[in-house]
């Protein structure tokens, strides 16, 4: 399963690194015990995640005869985008409370808290739960995502060379949480009620949290403890600072709330995902316009800007095409395909768990390849992998126009036209994803690593966004089109790039 967020080299994605929890541990399939209690919190809290993803553009678009809120596909692409660019966006902000205040064990409880309240508040058949369960998870989130998996780094000392094994376990919890949300959620929300399929995701956050929180003793001092303030009077400015902040954020929700809810103020879910769209860009551009005009890099330094600033763009494409699995592709599942396989006819949300199974086949054949290719020298370069990613994720949507033209004739077409489009996404993601971070770290300037770490999370919002915008044409355009568009798009971007590959090499040095 796409998971940007997840680091797929053994670093803290903040630079620091904790003492091992309990030095020469095994009692994990040779990793330290405390490795389990982080592999189940994060399984659950992706099967929160994913489950409630699985059902949420069609529970908006559905009619309000059968429960759901009847948002048009604009007003239910706009929220979705919205809600899943947040999600990743926030993790920035939730990384420095760890940081700075409350460190990153307080701050994985606190969040899978705030999740699970989230969902909850979601099973609860009122628009105005439904807005506050996706606040509570947008903020659940930005405090879980990232400092769990830098926990997961602080259990291993600095040198430890079981750190890349450990956090490829640490993945394939992701992507268990992930493959079987959708098969819950999804047939309790599309077979019972849509909200008792969000209580689902509600019951998996709180499992998580149970175990979390019973298994805390096996994580040592692990992400206990914030940075140290410079001194006392720093520390308490820093508390003053971060509460005036939040009590100015949590004060503009509440009027914006109440004066939506009533009226007093006249904005639309559309409006304020336009206004945060507005926003990315803002933030993209002042980002990259500081970091391409500052002086005092070195031409070498510089160079290898330029190509973060290229990467930077391919991710943000390749994330707006691959995450339409939630809006795009979920609603031609729903409402074009024959989700029949030997005479059982299941929800059409399942088919999110397709990408998470391929994962599962697919990884350790890629992770083959890859070596064999470096071992005779052969191995595409950090670009190229971002090219052939971009070609295949594109060539997923390719498939669907033919299956969209068919659709168009009144015919519910075949699952394996979905299952093509899902393998072929899955082989563009293990081109990319994994490489994305790492590339990340290599290129960035040391004294600014942290804080380029956060460009790859600011793609991943972008993308989302953009997907979650584009859905919004499925109703106004002809799907043909509109697949074809988007393939186009993902295919002549990965071509373009691919041109560049040798220049960008140059650029980067000595870094593939």
């Amino acid at each position: 399963m796409a998971d940007p967020t997840s680091p797929t080299v053994a670093a803290d994605p903040r630079g620091r690194s904790g003492p091992a929890a309990h030095p020469g541990d095994t009692a994990f399939f040779g990793h330290p015990r405390g490795l389990s209690t982080l592999f189940f919190t994060e399984m659950w809290e992706r099967f929160s995640y994913y489950g409630m993803r699985a059902l949420l553009l069609l529970y908006m678009t559905a009619p309000l005869a059968a429960g759901g809120l009847g948002f048009d596909t604009a007003q239910g692409g706009a929220i979705y985008g919205l809600y899943t660019s947040m999600v990743y966006m926030t993790t920035l902000p939730g990384g420095w409370i760890a940081d700075r205040l409350i460190g990153q064990r307080r701050a994985v409880l606190y969040g899978g808290i705030l999740i699970a309240s989230g969902h909850f508040s979601m099973a609860v058949p009122s628009l105005t739960t439904f807005y506050l369960g996706l606040f509570l998870i947008v903020i659940g989130t930005g405090l879980l995502k990232g400092n769990v998996s830098v926990i997961v780094g602080q259990l291993y000392a600095p040198k430890d060379a079981r750190r890349d094994a450990g956090f490829s376990i640490f993945y394939m919890g992701i992507n268990l949480g992930a493959f079987l949300a959708p098969l819950v959620c999804g047939y309790l929300g599309q077979r019972v009620s849509w909200h008792i399929g969000f209580a689902a995701a509600g019951v998996g956050m709180v499992i998580g949290l149970i175990q979390y929180v019973l298994g805390s003793r096996n994580l040592g001092d692990a992400g206990m403890y914030p940075a140290p303030a410079e001194s006392p009077e720093a520390g308490a400015l820093l508390k003053r600072r971060a509460t005036l902040i939040g009590g100015l954020v949590a004060a503009l929700v509440v009027i914006f709330g109440i004066g939506g809810y009533t009226g007093a103020l006249p904005i639309s879910a559309t409006q304020v995902a336009d206004a945060a769209g507005v926003f990315l860009l803002l933030l993209v551009v002042i980002f990259f316009g500081w970091l391409f005009l500052s002086s005092g890099w070195t031409p070498e330094e510089r160079k290898r800007l330029y190509v973060i600033g290229v990467l930077f763009v391919a991710a943000a494409l390749f994330w707006s095409v691959f995450e339409q699995a939630g809006s795009t592709l979920n609603l031609f599942a729903d409402r074009d395909t024959n989700n029949v396989v030997l005479g059982y006819d299941y929800p059409s949300s399942w088919f999110q768990s397709m990408n998470s199974m391929f994962i599962f086949a697919l990884a350790p054949v890629f992770a083959w390849l890859w070596v064999r290719l470096a071992a005779s020298g052969n191995e595409p370069s950090s670009p190229a992998k971002f090219a052939i990613g971009l070609v295949f994720v594109g060539l997923g949507f390719a498939i669907l126009v033919i299956a969209s033209q068919l659709a168009s004739q009144g015919v519910k077409v075949s699952p394996m036209w979905l299952t093509m489009t899902y393998l072929l996404h899955t082989i563009g993601e293990l081109s990319l994803s994994p490489v994305g971070l790492s590339a990340m770290t290599k290129l960035a300037p040391v004294r600014i690593a942290g804080l380029v770490m956060g460009v790859w999370f600011l793609a991943t919002s972008v993308g989302n966004y953009i997907g979650g915008r584009v859905s919004g044409l499925y109703e106004s355009l002809a799907l043909p089109t509109l697949f074809g568009a988007v393939a186009a798009f993902a295919i002549v971007a990965g071509i373009i790039l691919a041109l560049f590959v040798r220049p960008m090499r140059k650029l980067m040095g000595e870094v593939n």
